[in-house]
């Protein structure tokens, strides 16, 4: 592992112990800031237990410097896990991804904690306070603040609109009424004024420290009140999401903008497939792969707000940019339960060659570095070849295999409980893995099986050839083993490195 992955895995990766130290020391730091910071409060400003803290905390906000600094710089774009990409492409994907990362709303409070160490900017000190969202074990079960987040993330063009027709209006006013009144008006001496003034006007909050002198500056404010109801609309339609229909398309073209990039895609979600998300959380972690909900409906009133929904008919060429599906890791098509099984395979068969066929004509999907997989769910079992001549990598026969476990465990009592328990996450599940690296091959499989055993504590039950995806379940024990293949074996966990 080269540094820079060492220090990429210390600030951005929570799987791996050096991000356990290095969280754990960042944390220690800010509790400490904020005893500082409280603690100042209680010394006369000069007297020698207030430089003394001063200092402290001074060197505190160059040790969040280095760390805001060091997490920005070891961003690594997810993109380039996913394509590949020219020397000077990769650069400039190096650069936009770690500016649209510093400008994330969290990277943000950050950056402006760290800015207090401008001697004006001192005040800004208080905003360390808000570090303390970071933390997952004070909110374990009920985020409040996620909900909020995701809001800001989806809507962010929406913000973004807001804000420049507020900015807009206040410059153009601002300096409107210094050009007018500069000469006339003892109360603007500086375009500052005149922007204040056209701030304070917008928001009708009217301090009253600067008033128009002349007729044609009191014009300007009139039209600045004006403006300011309508931008303050602006704001509350936005905020209220009242204006959700009527920007719908904005928000489409937003995310497909986004910077969405190995996400899994579910299409035909519906209020029936809410177990799907359940089962899902189990084997992911949604704070590190983003699930977006791809269908005909509008957004369903239960479902999380950590879930992107995007409606639109995955079963159409032209929607299918709304979920950046050649930027995905996973398509997922699950089945309705509204019509006939039937009908529901004949939609999930049609999606499915959508989708393939959308990614074979598209330019950004013949970059990727691996090819997206499309799993399907079959309702009926007549149907499975079809899915996969649609272009389905993987077909699951969910009524058919509820019927044979219904049926085997009438012969065979408790194969049910067994088989259940081991297809439940954290159980004893069925994983796919490649060869470990130390292992002699070729080989046998009863000589695999052994040292595997030995080494990982995992039971090897089956071989399967990456390239022709041919699987062979408990076969001989001198089977040879050879470079190349791959391993299905039981295990609590996944122990050998994914393929």
């Amino acid at each position: 592992m080269t540094a820079r992955d060492y220090l990429h895995a210390g600030f951005h990766d929570p799987r791996t112990h050096v991000y356990r130290v290095v969280e754990s020391t960042v944390w220690s730091l800010i509790v400490l800031s904020i005893v500082v910071l409280v603690a100042e409060a209680f010394f006369p400003e000069g007297s020698r237990g207030d430089q003394i803290l001063r200092q402290i905390d001074r060197v505190l906000l160059w040790l969040f410097a280095i760390e805001v600094s060091t997490r920005i710089l070891t961003y690594h774009p997810p993109v380039l896990e996913v394509f590949k990409q020219p020397p000077l492409g990769r650069v400039r994907t190096e650069i936009f991804g770690r500016i649209r990362f510093a400008l994330t709303p969290m990277m943000l409070i950050d950056i402006l904690t760290v800015l207090a160490l401008v001697p004006a900017l001192r005040g800004l000190r208080a905003l360390r306070l808000l570090r303390l969202l970071r933390s997952r074990r004070f909110f374990r079960y009920a985020n409040p603040f996620r909900g909020l987040m995701h809001a800001f993330e989806e809507d962010r063009l929406l913000f973004t609109f807001a804000f420049s027709v507020l900015g807009v209006e206040t410059i153009l006013g601002g300096i409107s009424l210094f050009l007018v009144e500069r000469s006339s008006n003892p109360e603007i001496q500086s375009v500052g004024d005149g922007l204040w003034w056209a701030l304070v006007t917008i928001t009708t909050v009217g301090f009253g420290d600067i008033t128009p002198a002349t007729t044609l500056g009191r014009v300007i404010g009139g039209v600045m009140m004006v403006g300011g109801l309508f931008t303050l609309a602006l704001f509350a339609g936005v905020i209220g999401h009242s204006l959700l229909h009527a920007v719908l398309s904005i928000r489409e073209e937003q995310f497909r903008m986004s910077g969405y990039v190995n996400h899994i895609v579910v299409c035909g979600y519906e209020l029936g497939s809410g177990m799907l998300l359940e089962v899902l959380s189990k084997e992911i972690d949604f704070e590190e792969q983003r699930v977006v909900l791809f269908g005909p409906y509008e957004r369903p009133r239960q479902l999380p707000p950590e879930f992107m929904w995007i409606q639109g008919d995955p079963t159409k060429e032209s929607e299918l940019g709304k979920a950046r599906i050649a930027y995905s890791s996973t398509v997922i098509v699950t089945g309705s339960r509204r019509v006939k099984p039937q009908q529901a395979d004949a939609t999930t068969i049609l999606t499915v060659f959508t989708i393939r066929s959308a990614l074979t004509k598209s330019l950004t999907a013949r970059k990727r570095k691996s090819p997206v997989r499309i799993i399907a769910e079959v309702l009926d079992s007549e149907n499975v070849q079809h899915a996969r001549t649609a272009g389905s990598d993987e077909v699951i026969e969910t009524r058919r295999v509820g019927y044979s476990l219904l049926a085997h465990t009438v012969v065979y009592p408790g194969v049910a409980d067994a088989t259940s328990r081991m297809v439940f996450a954290g159980n004893q599940n069925l994983y796919v893995g490649p060869l470990p690296q130390d292992m002699v091959v070729p080989a046998t499989f009863d000589e695999v099986s052994r040292q595997v055993r030995a080494s990982n504590g995992c039971l090897v039950i089956g071989v399967r050839s990456p390239d022709s995806g041919k699987e062979e379940i408990n076969p001989g024990a001198d089977l040879m083993v050879v470079p190349g293949m791959e391993l299905l074996y039981l295990s609590s966990k996944p122990r050998l490195a994914s393929a």
